[in-house]
């Protein structure tokens, strides 16, 4: 069975790798510190009898302007010069998980994790800086749409993810 929690000193991370190796390294080097400091909640996907990272995500709180959002989203938000969101910061899977759909499973739980939040914090929608076009288009099978200004950058707005079923 798989479990996803929240990184610990427990999970093996070292051998880590997803084939980029900037995922690569903040899962081994920096999301231990991120969470320390504040900055980031990772989420580690593993097997149930076993503490080694298959896959993980992380979110943060985010701002962006509302003038970056579609004149549909603006007109329903007010005139605040900027509006809250999650940041999906990193998603990642081990390469020996490749084609088993881990990515989606733990978007999932990411998006509805995200949406769980916002109860007692605000957000308008998930933001993702897409690391290359293979994540752009990865994201954008959910529906993610890009900014104009960034096309690498997309988001998703909170009333979207609130009505996926589960």
């Amino acid at each position: 069975m798989l479990l996803i929690e929240a990184l610990s000193r427990g999970h093996l991370r070292e051998d880590f790798t997803c084939g980029k190796p900037q995922l690569d390294h903040y899962i081994t080097h920096l999301a231990g510190q991120d969470t320390k400091r504040e900055l980031a909640s990772v989420f580690v996907l593993v097997e149930e009898d076993s503490p080694k990272v298959i896959g993980y995500y992380s979110l943060s709180s985010y701002s962006v302007l509302l003038t970056d959002l579609p004149d549909g989203i603006q007109k329903k938000l007010g005139r605040y010069p900027s509006v809250p969101a999650t940041l999906l910061g990193r998603l990642a899977v081990s390469t020996s998980r490749r084609g088993q759909h881990m990515g989606e499973y733990l978007l999932m739980d990411a998006l509805r994790r995200a949406a769980g939040t916002t109860r007692d914090v605000a957000s308008v929608a998930v933001i993702v800086d897409a690391i290359d076009e293979e994540a752009a288009s990865f994201y954008a099978r959910f529906d993610f749409q890009p900014f104009a200004s960034n096309p690498m950058k997309l988001y998703l707005p909170m009333a979207t993810i609130r009505a996926l079923p589960g």
